[in-house]
């Protein structure tokens, strides 16, 4: 198998909440919510890069979607990574989304593998990492 992923999907409590965390608070882009003609399908998605979007979606209408019943969200089982070119994007990536209602959970600091990073959770408690990491370009 040769992934290709293209969506990742979070589940939130407040697509309207989250939305506007989103496009206002962090300044992604997005047409909006879609799909409100549907039953489970109102949606929002987010263009990142190359062709990988961010899709917010009801945690009821993900959980009816995949035929699973709804749990109870735990933060330290999925982060997304958002690596910058300097510890100063870093901090500035950091104030933003403190300013945009995330919760700080680790403020940005140097780290073991010699790099810069720090961890926010957003208004659903989805985990963030800012990193500045000038060693990944030779990891992959």
């Amino acid at each position: 198998m040769k992934p290709h992923i293209t969506i990742l999907t979070l589940g939130v409590a407040d697509l309207e909440r989250a939305v506007a965390f989103y496009r206002d608070g962090l300044g992604l882009q997005t047409r909006g919510i879609i799909g409100t003609e549907f039953e489970n399908g109102a949606v929002a998605f987010f263009n990142l890069q190359s062709g990988l979007k961010l899709a917010l979606w009801p945690r009821a209408s993900l959980a009816a979607d995949t035929g699973l019943a709804p749990g109870q969200p735990c933060a330290t089982e999925f982060s997304i990574g958002h690596n910058v070119g300097s510890q100063a994007e870093v901090d500035a990536m950091m104030a933003q989304a403190k300013a945009a209602g995330a919760t700080i959970t680790k403020p940005a600091q140097t780290t073991f593998y010699g790099g810069y990073a720090g961890y926010f959770q957003d208004p659903d408690g989805h985990v963030w990492e800012i990193a500045f990491n000038p060693g990944l370009d030779s990891l992959g």
